[in-house]
């Protein structure tokens, strides 16, 4: 069966490819099978030569890689390149943590034996990528399964089907073995069959909680692992003692980067009664400053959304806060590439908004935020943890003790103080409520890739 790629950014099929047969998945998935043992009999330190060569080759295609990418998802130009190097970094990182997660762990002594634990891989990964971030998603899993030990199936969203391409390539020009690193193009239909399949060890899904359900489905009964990076309904609150115009300013670009097309994009903003108004004043600046238009050219700095349908069901959730009550600050004419029925969507600050609207409950998914006024602390933490999800939040003070005491009561995987919107690859990345499981990146990231296996040795028999 054949799909389409529109572009965004003109509407235009931009190309097809075909889904894999049941012939080409059940190819992959004995490939992958077939080369678990070698894999992991490679030494690390030959893995890590490989994955080295795969993450050079990438990163020499940079030009080429981030035009695609703009064509594909609608990111501007100008940000594309940023994916590139975004991707390098995280597997540069993985590497460089790979010797330590992955030793065997020593326990204490003891006479007359030999005890330790070592981290085994799990077999054959099924990697399931968004096209937000699609090169960011995808290296979350992809370069620390390969390092642990792994072979890996990606399959990328029928969005960014070159993104699959690309990597394949690089992982054929550095020599990865044959049935190490494949993808494919596979149908929903395609992929629930592969999650099921008793040769996927660990499936690594990153998009929506729908989508993650689907996938919990799909493996019933299997026992199988799962990690899952969903959605977010990502909070930051604005202290009294903040630079208002600062972090307002720094605040709207977390919301609206990407089109506001991120699982840790700033969709709901508390504020202080005493900084509310110089806050939104920097907000609905900074959002009347952006360039909407074609992402191809050098100066836009607000792309599409991904597809008309995204950018109308924004719109709908706008007009539905508007109609009950929020006031929408930013004039979309001010951004006459903004209409109906297309997939370019001006950004938009809404106040007087409540927790009653779908704007502040739900992942919005685009370059649209709402912003409450508060009177203390206790109130921004109980509307913070007021939500179904549970990714990022970020704190604007000038008050460290302050914020650590709000981070600590804070329902979720990162706290960031006085910057949003940024995964550190040394830094654990998890979700909890509706936000996901597991947890990647970071030294732990390995542990979801590995199952723990003991050695007792009794040496004086």
């Amino acid at each position: 069966m054949e799909f389409q790629v529109l572009s965004p950014g003109s509407a235009t099929v931009l190309l097809t490819r075909q889904f894999a047969s049941e012939q080409e998945v059940e190819s992959v998935l004995s490939a992958a099978e077939a080369a678990k043992a070698s894999w992991r009999a490679t030494p690390l330190g030959e893995r890590l030569e490989l994955i080295q060569k795969f993450v050079d080759h990438f990163a020499s295609q940079k030009e080429a890689i981030s035009l695609e990418l703009t064509q594909q998802m609608g990111r501007p130009a100008a940000y594309s390149p940023g994916e590139v190097q975004g991707f390098v970094e995280r597997a540069t990182t993985m590497m460089a943590l790979a010797g330590e997660a992955l030793a065997d762990k020593a326990v204490s002594e003891k006479e007359g034996f030999i005890r330790f634990i070592r981290h085994e891989p799990l077999g054959c990964v099924l990697v399931l990528a968004p096209w937000n971030y699609p090169y960011l998603c995808a290296v979350n899993a992809v370069v620390p399964a390969l390092l642990a030990g792994n072979t890996v199936v990606l399959k990328h969203s029928d969005q960014t089907p070159l993104c699959a391409e690309r990597l394949k390539a690089s992982a054929d020009a550095a020599g990865i073995p044959a049935g190490v690193f494949q993808f494919l193009h596979a149908s929903h239909d395609a992929v629930a069959g592969m999650v099921a399949d008793e040769r996927i060890d660990f499936v690594a899904f990153t998009g929506s909680v729908e989508g993650g359900r689907a996938v919990h489905r799909a493996a019933g009964g299997r026992f199988k692992s799962i990690g899952l990076e969903l959605g977010g309904k990502d909070p930051a609150y604005i202290r009294a003692d903040a630079d208002p115009a600062w972090a307002g300013a720094n605040v709207a670009e977390g919301a609206f980067f990407n089109s506001g097309q991120s699982c840790c994009a700033i969709e709901r903003v508390y504020v202080h009664a005493d900084v509310f108004d110089a806050v939104v004043a920097a907000m609905v600046e900074e959002a009347k400053k952006l360039m909407l238009g074609d992402p191809l050219q050098a100066d836009t700095t607000l792309g599409p959304m991904v597809r008309v349908q995204a950018a109308d069901r924004v719109r709908a959730q706008v007009q539905e806060a508007i109609d009950a009550g929020a006031t929408a600050l930013v004039d979309p004419a001010l951004f006459p590439k903004s209409v109906p029925g297309s997939a370019f969507l001006a950004p938009q600050v809404l106040i007087d908004v409540s927790h009653d609207m779908a704007v502040m409950r739900e992942e919005t998914f685009g370059p649209v935020v709402g912003v409450m006024k508060v009177q203390s602390d206790e109130e921004a933490l109980a509307l913070m943890n007021d939500s179904d999800f549970g990714l990022t939040a970020s704190i604007w003070t000038q008050d460290v003790d302050a914020a650590m005491e709000l981070a600590d009561a804070l329902e979720t995987g990162t706290v960031f103080l006085n910057r949003c919107d940024y995964l550190d690859p040394e830094l654990a990345w998890v979700g909890v409520k509706n936000s996901g499981r597991g947890c990647t990146l970071s030294s732990l990231g390995f542990g979801q890739l590995t199952r723990p296996k003991s050695f007792h040795f009794r040496t004086n028999a």
